[in-house]
This record gives structure tokens, C-alpha cells and sequence, in this order.
């Protein structure tokens, strides 16, 4: 009798999950209908109005958005970005095979094929680099082995990273009338620029050296047993990061390398000196010739989207121009939801550019992007999932070194400042950061709260859903709020976003807004269900 029950609530469970799933997919169809026909309207009736449109290739005459400078460069130097890293990867490749070079060798024919890149980005500031690099590198090795070295290495890592801006990449006259010259050869791109990720390399080889001295903390065997790539017989980038590499690898050459390796040196992702070292002496086995092939197929597809993107809606450019300071706060928000999809799809493409070109190259980094920007419905999963290799790299050299989850309503407001400096010296970046971490301390409390109480009964569990995604709805809010500020509007125009959406008009959009990001937190549940019954 009670099996009977069971049964046929189980069956009522599942009818009411498919009416709800039906009804949810029903209003996302109307949101991205809506939300498309009105962009599709705004792009055509204001385009006379906005910076940054050159005249595109789809449906001509229509306007392409260029307005995003890192979207431009990147976009106008894909056919010389992708000659220079064909030609990279193949003599790579090819010196691998051929003299069967190990981390060593390998090393060397990076650092050589590298530094050709950074004099063409660069001309004579390369100078700066390697003078720089020099000084960590002995920096380390004096200091590794001391207790307050942690101190010592992000002294040194700071100091620059300001430096570097304050005084905008140095000038050579600075040091004397005789080297005036060499500032007519500074290259094509600035390398204060591209240093804010040589910065993140020379403090992970420092922690890494410093780590191998000490005894590892890592279960590799522990590990092997719960990962399903290593049970398979390959090695994950996790065991490449965690296991300890031989101090014999900790050279100048491998070192120097690492820093300037040509596919995640203007970029990224970030990957480890660890993992880095691993792959130079063996190559990585996760992905075969068959993934990375179809890997690049995806990103191609993916550049299409971007392409129809940017010819038919001209987000960016509204919020380059500032003329959506004009509209309703209906227009405000879709223009606002469009900025944050499109900047996503900018990172994604560039991104996985560069790893698609370093895993022919033998060396896998962590994927930046694993989920789409629309499948994230708290601040943790977005942090991580944005730029995931970042994330890594923040745990393992500043989460866990300053105490981890023990401090970790302390160690957030650490990391984002450093975030937001790292990214450069602005205000609106540390707003962002600061507004960001307002949001994660209730976010990390009800979390807490959560845990603890245990939701009992069908009533209790269905209240502590609608919770959850009620939560979720607001937090997609706050973070759409942050990153405006941090990236478009600025601190200056908090005041004015709040006063447009506290009017009568706005606060109907900004119900329709919750609703909306209620309705897809909903949708996100769904997803992650069906992703844990497919497991």
C-alpha cells in the first residue's frame, strides 16, 4: 500500500515538474522575444545617434559595432594573430618531434619564439620585462625558503604593478638623454598592459618554488579514485597544478617561458608554473586531436553568433555613447542585460582563442567560461565560472593562504580589491569590487542559514525552493547592477540608476525584471536536475 503511494506521488511529482518546465520555457520564449524586438527597434531608430559603428558585411548597409576597443584589435588582428600562432604552434611541434626536446629544450623554443612576438608588441620595452623578471627570479630564489617570503614576493609584485601604471610603462629618457631614442621603438601595444598577467605568473612561480621545499599537501591516490579523466588514464589539470615539479625545473629559461609563452601572454587564461612546467616536458593527453579539432569548429561557430550579434544589435555602442541615458527604464534594462551578454561573449571569444592555439601546442589551461553567463544565478558560480582560470589562481595563492573558508567574509574584501587593482587603477573598478562583495556577505549568510536548517515535508521543500530562486533572482539583479557600474556607467551613476528605476514606470520594469530572473533561476534549477540524473 505505501509503495502504491509512493508510486503515484512520485508520478504527480514528475506531471507537476514537465506542466512547470512547460510554462517556464513558455515566458522565456516571450522574454528573449521581446527583449529581441525591442533591441532590433532601438539599434534601427538610434543607430545616427552612437560612436563606435563601421559599416559591416551582413545585410548591408546595415552597421557593425565596433565601439569595444579590445573587440576591434582583437577583431581586425584575428588573420595575423592566427598566421603568426599557426606558424608558432607548427615549429613547436615539429622541434618536439623531431629532436624529442623535453621541458628543457622545449622551454628554449618558446622563449625564443615568444620574445620575436613581444619585440613586435613591444619594440625596446621588452627591456622593462625581462629586467623585471630578472629581479623576482633572484628574489625567489634568495628568499623561498624563508618563512616570511609569502611577504617578501607580494611586496615586490605590488610595488611594480602600481609603478608600472603610475608612470605608464616608463619613459627611457628617465634614465638618461642617451636612451631617448629608444622611445620611438616602443612596439604596437603597451606593455604595462599585458605586465598585470606576467605579475600573476612570477607570484605563482614564487609560490610554487617555495611549495616545493615543503612537503605536498596534495592525495594524488585520493584524488585519481574521485576524478573520472584520471580513472580513464589521462591526467587532469588539477594533479598538473597540485603535484609538486622537480626543483631542477625551476630554471631561468623555463621560468622566462613561462612568463612570455605567446598564447596566454597578452590574456590568458591563467595557468600555473606547476602545470606549465608538467606540460612543457610531456604534453597533455585530456584532450585528443579529435576534441581540440572540434573545439575550434565550436569557437568558429561561436565567432558567427558574435558577428550576427554585433550587425544586428548595437549594444555597446549605447553604452559607449551614453545615449541610453535618454531612454525608458524598460530600454535601460534590455540595454543593460544586452552589455552583459555581449561582454561575455567578447571574453569567451577571446579566450578560447588562445587556448584552442596553446592545446594544439601541447599545454592545457583551465577553460575561462565553463558555463554561459545566463546559467549562473549566485555570485560564487559566476565568479567562478567567468574567469574560472582567474578563480583558480585567486584560491590557490590568496584564498587558502590567507585562511580560506575560516576568514572568509574578511578574505573576499581582500581578493576584490586586488581584483579591481589588478584590472587597473579606477574607481569604478573598485565600486565594482566593493559592490560586489556588499552582495556576497548576505549571499554567504543565507548560504549558511540554509545549510543548517533542513527543509522538512513536501510544503517545506517547496517553500525552500521558491526561496532559492526568489534569492537567486535578486542576486542576478545585484550583479547586473555591479558589473554596470564597474564596466559602463561608474560610481557617478549609481545615484542616477536608482532614481530612474524608483520612479513609477521603473518600478514596474524593475517587477518585470525580478520576475524575469526568477523565471530562469527556475530554469537553471531544472538544468542542474537533469545534469545530475544524466550522471
Amino acid at each position: 500500500m505505501n509503495n502504491n503511494n509512493n508510486n503515484s506521488k512520485g508520478k504527480l511529482k514528475q506531471k507537476q515538474n514537465k506542466v512547470e518546465l512547460s510554462l517556464l520555457i513558455l515566458y522565456a520564449i516571450g522574454f528573449y522575444a521581446f527583449c529581441i524586438r525591442r533591441s532590433l527597434h532601438l539599434s534601427r531608430h538610434h543607430f545616427s545617434k552612437l560612436y563606435g559603428l563601421r559599416g559591416g558585411w551582413l545585410f548591408p548597409p546595415r552597421l557593425n559595432d565596433v565601439s569595444d576597443a579590445q573587440w576591434r584589435n582583437f577583431r581586425a588582428n584575428l588573420p595575423l594573430l592566427t598566421l603568426v600562432f599557426g606558424v608558432f604552434t607548427m615549429l613547436a611541434n615539429i622541434s618536439r618531434q623531431c629532436f624529442h626536446f623535453r621541458a628543457r629544450g622545449m622551454s628554449i623554443v618558446w622563449l625564443f619564439l615568444s620574445l620575436i612576438y613581444l619585440s613586435y608588441l613591444h619594440g625596446a620595452c621588452v627591456v622593462f620585462i625581462l629586467l623585471i623578471a630578472s629581479a623576482n627570479f633572484l628574489l625567489v630564489k634568495i628568499f623561498a625558503k624563508a618563512k616570511y617570503f609569502p611577504l617578501v614576493l607580494w611586496t615586490f609584485n605590488l610595488f611594480f604593478l602600481f609603478c608600472n601604471r603610475v608612470y605608464q610603462g616608463y619613459s627611457f629618457s628617465k634614465f638618461g638623454q642617451r636612451w631617448t631614442y629608444l622611445d620611438n621603438f616602443r612596439g604596437t601595444f603597451r606593455w604595462h598592459i599585458c605586465f598585470n598577467f606576467v605579475v600573476l605568473r612570477m607570484i605563482s612561480f614564487g609560490y610554487d618554488y617555495h611549495w616545493a621545499h615543503q612537503d605536498s599537501r596534495f592525495d594524488q591516490e585520493k584524488h585519481i579514485q574521485r576524478c573520472h579523466v584520471c580513472k580513464s588514464g589521462k591526467i587532469c589539470y588539477q594533479i598538473l597544478q597540485e603535484r609538486n615539479v622537480h626543483t631542477n625545473n625551476f630554471t631561468f629559461t623555463i621560468y622566462l617561458s613561462y612568463l612570455v609563452y605567446a598564447p596566454f601572454y597578452i590574456s590568458g587564461p591563467i595557468i600555473s608554473f606547476n602545470a606549465f612546467a608538467s606540460q612543457l616536458d610531456v604534453p597533455q593527453n585530456h584532450y585528443s586531436i579529435k576534441e581540440v579539432t572540434w573545439y575550434g569548429l565550436r569557437w568558429v561557430f561561436v565567432l558567427s553568433l558574435m558577428e550576427l550579434m554585433t550587425h544586428l544589435f548595437y549594444f555597446n555602442a549605447f553604452a559607449v555613447s551614453g545615449s541610453w541615458q535618454m531612454l525608458s527604464p524598460m530600454d535601460i534594462f534590455i540595454i543593460g542585460y544586452g552589455v552583459i551578454n555581449f561582454m561575455w561573449l567578447k571574453f569567451f571569444l577571446i579566450w578560447r582563442y588562445f587556448r584552442f592555439w596553446s592545446l594544439i601546442a601541447g599545454i592545457e589551461a583551465p577553460e575561462n567560461m565553463p558555463k554561459c553567463v545566463n546559467n549562473c544565478y549566485n555570485l560564487e558560480g559566476f565568479w567562478k565560472s567567468w574567469h574560472a582560470s582567474f578563480n583558480k589562481w585567486i584560491v590557490r595563492y590568496m584564498y587558502i593562504p590567507l585562511g580560506g573558508s575560516r576568514r572568509k567574509l574578511l578574505n573576499i574584501w581582500v581578493i576584490f580589491t586586488f581584483v579591481a587593482i589588478w584590472h587597473d587603477l579606477e574607481w569604478k573598478l573598485l565600486s565594482w569590487a566593493w559592490l560586489t562583495c556588499l552582495f556576497f556577505v548576505p549571499e554567504m549568510l543565507v548560504k549558511s542559514a540554509t545549510n543548517a536548517l533542513q527543509a522538512e515535508g513536501a510544503l517545506g521543500g517547496f517553500i525552500f525552493h521558491e526561496l532559492k530562486a526568489a534569492a537567486g533572482a535578486i542576486t542576478i539583479t545585484c550583479l547586473m547592477v555591479a558589473n554596470l557600474v564597474g564596466y559602463v556607467i561608474g560610481p557617478s551613476g549609481i545615484n542616477w540608476l536608482i532614481s530612474r528605476f524608483l520612479r513609477k514606470e521603473g518600478l514596474s520594469v524593475l517587477g518585470f525584471m525580478l520576475l524575469s530572473f526568477y523565471v530562469g533561476t527556475k530554469l537553471m534549477f531544472q538544468i542542474s536536475d537533469a545534469k545530475q540524473r544524466v550522471q
